[in-house]
């Protein structure tokens, strides 16, 4: 119903429309937001849409959008994963250490799909099967895998050399940055899986209310667990692409910082925090917008702490205006 089919005269009906006016206006600030910040821009960072800058905060946004699918995926489900970018870490050390002991690009690339997964595994059987606390479980193997990290490399980077991979990982295709592409495709794919799927269907029955959801005969346990799964491939994926752009893997990969930006990649794509809403193509239009911030702070000069309050605000402002969506 719309607001435009509610009888004036009907019972409510000035509280309903003010709530579907409200409604509406809360669904389109995001994009009213984010145009208000590009024409600041254009205003006062003259070289900010110059092409080569804008191709540059894309391949930027390609490792934050695919961290960012994988937290949508747990977000959708009530949950929540912190590790994301430790794992995101590890996994690239593992398979950093694997090319320079002579392994192939393929054994090397499996390798860190391979850890991230397996943490997910971890996060997931902790969270689904024992009914351990998301914020709690995640920030324990952020520390184990943060932990893992500086210990299996002495704090040393470790250097990827491999003209292959980075053939593989950062050539074009018809002009675009793979990194692109790949961001691109995945969300589209994890778009379609989640929208469509019946998996994709159950983990928002979950997230909206796990204890409805089980009544009505849907395997929570099983969908939170492959929730976590999903982010920990997503957190080995991106660590594949990053360290072929880095051309070193190492513990910084992972810093408390890139948790904020993933967390409001998704908050500002309209993940809500409070499970059940939300898809993987808004999540990376965040990470872009999340981008689009930390690149004009830079052009600007704008000192890195200032940047992350910047970000904090942004967070801030997002969860209250989702805690207005559920009044």
């Amino acid at each position: 119903m719309s607001a435009r089919s509610i009888p004036a005269d009907a019972p409510g009906a000035s509280w309903l429309r003010s709530a579907f006016t409200r409604n509406r206006l809360l669904e389109l600030l995001p994009f009213i937001l984010l145009t208000i910040v590009l024409i600041l821009l254009a205003l006062f960072v003259p070289n900010f849409f110059n092409s080569r800058n804008i191709i540059n905060i894309f391949v930027q946004a390609s490792t934050l959008g695919l961290m960012a699918i994988g937290m949508t995926a747990v977000m959708i489900s009530g949950g929540i994963d912190l590790s994301i970018p430790s794992v995101m870490a590890l996994s690239a050390i593992v398979g950093a250490m694997n090319l320079r002991d002579g392994g192939s690009v393929l054994g090397s690339s499996l390798l860190m799909l391979l850890v991230g997964s397996l943490a997910g595994c971890i996060n997931g059987f902790a969270v689904a099967y024992l009914k351990m606390i998301p914020f709690v479980v995640t920030l324990a193997m952020m520390t184990i895998a943060t932990g893992t990290s500086i210990w299996i490399t002495n704090s040393v980077s470790v250097p990827v050399v491999s003209e292959e991979l980075f053939s593989l990982v950062l050539d074009r295709t018809l002009g675009i940055p793979r990194p692109i592409i790949i961001m691109a495709a995945m969300a589209l794919i994890a778009t379609l899986l989640i929208r469509r799927s019946v998996f994709g269907r159950w983990l928002y029955a979950v997230g909206i209310n796990v204890k409805a959801a089980r009544v009505s005969r849907i395997p929570a346990t099983r969908v939170v667990f492959g929730a976590y799964v999903v982010s920990g491939f997503f957190a080995g994926l991106t660590a594949i692409i990053l360290s072929a752009r880095l051309g070193a893997a190492s513990a910084n990969m992972g810093n408390d910082g890139v948790v904020l930006d993933i967390v409001s990649s998704a908050v500002v794509g309209g993940v809500s925090i409070y499970g059940g809403v939300g898809g993987p193509l808004g999540a990376v239009l965040g990470a872009i917008f999340i981008t689009v911030i930390s690149n004009s702070m830079n052009m600007m000069q704008v000192s890195f702490f200032t940047s992350l309050m910047i970000k904090g605000v942004v967070i801030i402002a997002f969860v209250f205006f989702d805690s207005l969506k559920k009044r």
